[in-house]
């Protein structure tokens, strides 16, 4: 481009002096020696200036010849040692070029000319085109790495930068590590494991917490506060956090060598809130957690962040509260709540058993006792508890039922909802109905899930009743004095105690006898109850057949079904439990396939948390009996899952225990 700037100068000047040459000529008069002298003179200039202009020019384009070689030497030599790593690289992201420093600090091991830079390094070749390029590790140090192409398109060819940016990660590793993190601890039921010690035991078990919960903060760099007599505060950076989740709060374990007058043992509550934009943030995330924990039975952490929970712990099964004040308090608020209301509707959960139509039964009766209409609503079709429904209409006990249809006909703005026997709005019986009545009122005893009912008036939950039959009945006990229901109605809650107690054998308290006395006491009657548990000839048989084609899987008792009939639904929970009389087994799991949805149901002695095997699925239950609905996933499909969440349990549980 310089040399053709060049050869237009030299023309220009040439065009010049001819034009010079020629204007003088036409002046020139033919007897005129002025004329003549003028146009010698001009000519003469015009050969000078052209020699001249030939002479300069000729030196100008050696200087500018000069001067590109320089540049270029120059600019070859300042990208070689450009104070940051680069490379040019093909279209095929072969290298064909690097510097010093890409040589000297990036990729020291060999040559790496002709080789792929993504070969070569780990980096997504798409991304450094971005505008904030590719952050890229190797050897300890960070990179953003920036390409830009060439904008000749014959050469096909980017340049490829190497930012170090090791020294602001450092600083963002460092932020993140040691953001404050909220740690709510509770000692779980203090006031009645405390309750029947002498003084000086007292004091001895709440030093050994106290030095327990020192020996907990001592390698931290948090602080620890008590605000009651059985709960603590802790501030703990994140890094510290993050230890306490690789070795899954082994305070959790040590809390529980703590002996009350040998025999029981001390158990913590913890909810950690962890990822808050603010300080409080992360308090109420603390708070949520623990809520959680409490909810689920205690003896465990739940680890709250924007994101959702993980949970840590739970071997244990929930401790059952002697004290009935809080029960007294839901029911006298949920007395008042019936009262402010024209009609209520009680609903349970899907695939409706004894438990959650027998509770609903014993609170409809309640309820219409108090002057209220009051429904139960059940799918007439879906449910496992027809028997119990055709007893309550056989005592000419009528108009109880409805449908989730006939019931979506009846609300209005005085209407009362009541849920019982669960807490997860996608398991009620009509979720329709649900989102349309405006009053909701939780009454369950399954260990708190994520999903969970948010908007109710009264969310009155106890993970350690051993069912929501055993809670309704105490409920209506403080109803009123001379409240009395009906005999089919007592026999109602009292199946829902029985099945979920296994005949009063699992997970059954002093609290679980109580209310089974207060019912015999209002004229349940015991054989009528055991007839509501007898099933037909083809539901016995199809049990009998999946006992006999179990498998054992890490002493766990899992069998299988391809029985498309509804009798089914009845025969898997009786499968499962009679799979555990067998010897060695620890837990069973029943699966079954039916409208192409796959259901497990599970069951254990207690050593074996069902529960958080099932929730890995996305169910939910006890540490004892739990289940899950798996849709558009076939049997073995889904028992493959199975057996790869009992495998991560074992792990977890091995890693505890470590």
């Amino acid at each position: 481009m310089k040399r053709n700037n060049g050869f237009i100068l030299k023309l220009t000047v040439f065009l010049l002096a001819l034009c010079s040459m020629a204007a003088s000529l036409l002046l020139v008069k033919k007897d005129d020696n002025k004329s003549w002298l003028f146009f010698a003179v001009t000519c003469v200039i015009s050969l000078v200036l052209l020699i001249e202009i030939f002479v300069v020019s000729r030196n100008v384009s050696r200087y500018i010849f000069k001067m590109d070689k320089d540049i270029a030497l120059i600019q070859k030599e300042s990208l070689y040692y450009f104070p940051a790593p680069t490379i040019i690289i093909d279209e095929n992201s072969v290298i064909v070029w690097y510097n010093k420093l890409f040589e000297e600090r990036v990729f020291t091991d060999k040559e790496a000319y002709g080789q792929k830079l993504t070969t070569l390094l780990n980096v997504d070749i798409n991304r450094i085109y971005t505008k904030n390029g590719a952050v890229l590790k190797h050897d300890g140090r960070y990179y953003r790495v920036i390409g830009t192409r060439s904008q000749d398109p014959e050469l096909n060819l980017s340049m490829v930068y190497f930012e170090d940016i090791s020294q602001f990660k450092a600083l963002e590793y460092e932020h993140f590590n040691s953001r404050p993190c909220v740690v709510l601890l509770m000692i779980d039921n203090y006031e009645d494991m405390l309750s029947n010690v002498k003084e000086s035991e007292k004091a001895h078990i709440l030093v050994q917490i106290e030095t327990l919960l020192e020996k907990f903060m001592e390698p931290t760099t948090g602080i620890l506060r008590r605000n009651s007599s059985d709960k603590f505060v802790a501030v703990i950076e994140e890094r510290h956090i993050q230890e306490m989740i690789e070795k899954r709060f082994d305070i959790l374990d040590k809390a529980r060598l703590i002996m009350v007058n040998e025999r029981l043992s001390v158990t913590l509550s913890m909810g950690v809130g962890r990822g808050g934009e603010t300080l409080s943030e992360s308090e109420l995330f603390a708070k949520q957690a623990l809520d959680m924990s409490l909810g689920r039975g205690g003896d465990q952490c739940s680890v709250k962040t924007a994101t959702g929970f993980e949970f840590f712990g739970g071997v244990s099964k929930g401790i059952e509260k002697h004290t009935k004040v809080k029960t007294r308090i839901i029911a006298t608020a949920l007395a008042e709540l019936i009262e402010g209301n024209e009609k209520i509707f009680i609903m349970g959960h899907r695939f409706g058993d004894l438990d959650s139509a027998g509770s609903s039964v014993g609170l409809c009766g309640a309820i219409r006792k108090l002057g209220k209409e009051s429904y139960v609503v059940i799918d007439p079709h879906k449910n496992l508890a027809k028997q119990l429904i055709n007893h309550i209409k056989e005592n000419d006990i009528k108009d109880m039922f409805l449908s989730p249809e006939e019931a979506l006909n009846h609300i209005g703005e005085k209407t009362l909802l009541i849920i019982v026997d669960t807490h997860n709005p996608d398991f009620v019986d009509s979720k329709e109905l649900y989102e349309k009545c405006k009053h909701v009122v939780v009454i369950d005893h399954h260990r708190k899930m994520v999903n969970f009912i948010d908007k109710a008036v009264i969310f009155y939950h106890e993970p350690y009743a051993s069912s929501t039959s055993e809670m309704v009945t105490e409920l209506i006990q403080y109803f009123g004095d001379n409240l009395k229901i009906s005999a089919p109605e007592a026999e109602a809650l009292l199946a829902g105690i029985m099945l979920d107690t296994k005949n009063f054998v699992m997970r059954t308290g002093v609290r679980t006898f109580e209310a089974a006395a207060f019912l015999r006491k209002l004229g349940a009657d015991t054989v009528a109850v055991r007839n509501l548990f007898s099933s037909s000839i083809e539901t016995y048989q199809q049990k009998s057949r999946l006992v006999a084609n179990a498998e054992l899987y890490h002493n766990c008792a899992i069998a299988t079904s391809d029985i498309k009939t509804e009798e089914i639904r009845m025969a898997a929970p009786q499968a499962a439990d009679e799979l555990l009389g067998i010897s060695g087994v620890s837990a069973s799991f029943v699966l079954f396939d039916l409208n192409n949805v796959v259901n497990i149901s599970a069951r254990s002695l207690g050593n074996f948390n069902v529960q958080v095997i099932m929730e890995k699925l996305g169910g939910g239950g006890h540490q004892t009996m739990a289940g899950v609905q798996l849709e558009g996933v076939g049997l073995e499909s889904a028992r493959q899952s199975l057996c790869e969440a009992i495998d991560e349990f074992i792990q977890e549980q091995n890693k505890t225990n470590k």
